[in-house]
C-alpha cells in the first residue's frame, strides 16, 4: 500500500467518512415516515368512516360510492410503509 492511497476503512471496519450514529438518523428518518404516514391513514379512514355514517342515515343506496375515501386512506398507510 503506497503513502498516497487513502484509507476509507481500519482493520475493524470503521468509516472513517460517516460518523457512527448516521445510521440512527437514517433509521429514525423511517421510522417518521412510516409512523405520520400510518397516523394520516389511520385519521383519514376514521373520518371517511363518519362521513359512511352520515351518508348512511341520509341515502342509504349512496353508501357504495363512498367505499372510495376509505380504500385511499388505507392505500395512504401502505404508500408510508413502502416509502420507509
Amino acid at each position: 500500500m503506497a503513502d498516497d492511497d487513502v484509507v476509507y476503512y481500519d482493520d475493524l471496519n470503521t468509516s472513517y467518512l460517516c460518523p457512527a450514529w448516521a445510521s440512527i438518523l437514517g433509521f429514525g428518518g423511517c421510522v417518521v415516515a412510516v409512523v405520520f404516514a400510518n397516523l394520516g391513514g389511520a385519521y383519514g379512514t376514521a373520518k371517511a368512516g363518519q362521513g359512511i355514517m352520515a351518508m348512511g342515515i341520509r341515502s342509504p343506496e349512496m353508501v357504495m360510492k363512498n367505499i372510495i375515501p376509505v380504500v385511499m386512506a388505507g392505500g395512504l398507510g401502505i404508500f408510508g410503509l413502502i416509502l420507509g
